[in-house]
């Protein structure tokens, strides 16, 4: 039997970064429930793995990530002395298979527990503009079938259905549509012949597409799924030289970092996406403003959310009607981003009036974005007590609750359920309770 050598580039990573065996286990844990798959780490295992024990390959995953999150700069599996998975094919491989495995795996109900896994990176590089532009070469082509616009805008209108869809009845019912038809009708698309316009146009639509399939992912709480997404995205949008649709993908990267409380990552990535884009139109200004701002607000930066909320106000009273596939941005939308930056910086109340005029403002169909922004402003009505005025917010919440399937919907559903808990006592508070539970029996 081999002696295990102690993994000493381990122990070199846990004195940089000033951990404590029990802060460096509960770090690990801490990822692991990000996950889906809650650890329970302690010292003893840490000086397990110091000592050379293997851990599972999606511990090692969380181990590098942890200690990437705590020194600020990626670590790669070398670094800590632990083996690393399988390599991703290099350049030059078809983009089409790539897109194939990927969508394949969110087709499979019975794979959700290795796309629960799926570890969000917060030390992932920013997929630079010069990396990712004019790689077309890396789609294969030559194939006997040839596709022209007929095609490109048919993979356009069926993003846009999915898309509603997915407002309308949530993520999780749509999600693994939008996979097979990128699974059995895109990507052969993008192995198709086709003059260089139908090619560039057909990569356009693609990233469209996974971009709108990261935003359900993040929705289902799957957030290396969506990262991964996010990633294809923006490299099509390179190879179609789009560098529209590229800003939006770093914007859609942006605002998952922001959601999951990285927002030092979120403001990098939301100033990247605006830097990027010198020719949008005033709507997409603003849309890229209004991120620029709640990222900078949950920096705690005042001085720049302010700015760039101001930006995005003004941008968009120049704005015109159109509005596209992905990247919409409207008054609700903005009236959310002022909302949000109120409340990163302590005015409640404002961000309460804002959500709640975003709220008025919104189609009728767009249920999960109501359920969710309406269990946010309960939240913050009952942060300043007013306890009725919640109640009666989250029962407005539960009138769209049953008809959606969304990750979201469901994680502010538990929340009220948690937040309301020390008041039962109270009928109406009682009442919502019930009414809540007996929902969440059918519903989640």
């Amino acid at each position: 039997m081999t002696k295990r050598e102690p993994n000493a580039a381990l122990s070199r990573l846990l004195t940089e970064s000033r951990w404590t065996y029990r802060q460096f286990a509960r770090a690990v844990n801490r990822l692991g429930t990000e996950t889906g798959t809650p650890l329970r780490y302690d010292e003893s295992a840490v000086s397990h793995w110091l000592a050379g024990t293997m851990p599972r390959g999606p511990v090692r995953a969380v181990i590098v990530e942890a200690f990437s999150r705590r020194l600020g700069r990626p670590v790669t599996y070398s670094e800590a002395g632990l083996p690393a998975p399988r390599q991703q094919p290099a350049d030059g491989v078809d983009i089409a298979q790539e897109l194939v495995d990927l969508g394949r795996l969110d087709m499979d109900p019975s794979r959700r527990g290795v796309l629960a896994a799926g570890l969000f990176s917060a030390a992932t590089a920013i997929p630079g503009w010069p990396d990712v532009a004019g790689r077309a070469t890396a789609v294969e082509s030559g194939r006997t079938t040839r596709i022209g616009m007929n095609e490109v805008h048919m993979v356009t209108a069926m993003t846009e259905r999915i898309s509603n869809l997915n407002y309308q009845f949530g993520g999780r019912h749509t999600r693994p549509m939008a996979a097979s038809f990128l699974v059995n009708t895109v990507a052969p698309c993008l192995r198709a012949d086709a003059p260089a316009k139908i090619r560039q146009a057909m990569l356009t639509a693609t990233s469209n597409l996974l971009y709108l399939a990261a935003h359900m992912a993040v929705d289902d709480g799957l957030h290396g799924l969506a990262q991964r997404y996010y990633l294809k995205a923006a490299e099509l949008a390179g190879a179609a030289d789009d560098r529209l649709t590229y800003c939006t993908v770093l914007r859609g990267m942006s605002v998952q970092a922001t959601g999951l409380g990285h927002g030092d990552k979120a403001l990098e990535l939301a100033n990247a996406a605006a830097a990027a884009s010198p020719t949008a139109n005033p709507r997409m200004r603003a849309f890229f403003a209004g991120q620029q701002a709640h990222a900078a607000a949950r920096t705690g930066d005042r001085t720049g959310a302010l700015r760039h909320i101001g930006e995005a106000e003004t941008a968009m009273d120049r704005a015109e009607s159109h509005v596209g596939v992905i990247g919409s941005y409207n008054p609700a939308a903005l009236n959310y981003h002022v909302s949000q930056v109120r409340h990163e910086l302590g005015d409640t109340p404002g961000a309460i009036r804002a959500m709640q005029l975003s709220d008025r403002s919104r189609v009728s169909t767009d249920r999960v974005i109501r359920v969710v922004h309406r269990c946010t402003i309960a939240e913050r009505q009952l942060r300043i007590g007013h306890l009725d005025a919640a109640c009666a917010t989250w029962h407005q919440a539960l009138d769209d609750y049953p008809l959606i399937r969304s990750g979201r919907a469901d994680e502010r559903i538990r929340t009220m359920l948690g937040l309301i808990r020390p008041h039962l006592k109270n009928t109406t508070t009682r009442a919502l309770d019930d009414r809540a539970r007996a929902l969440t029996q059918t519903s989640v």
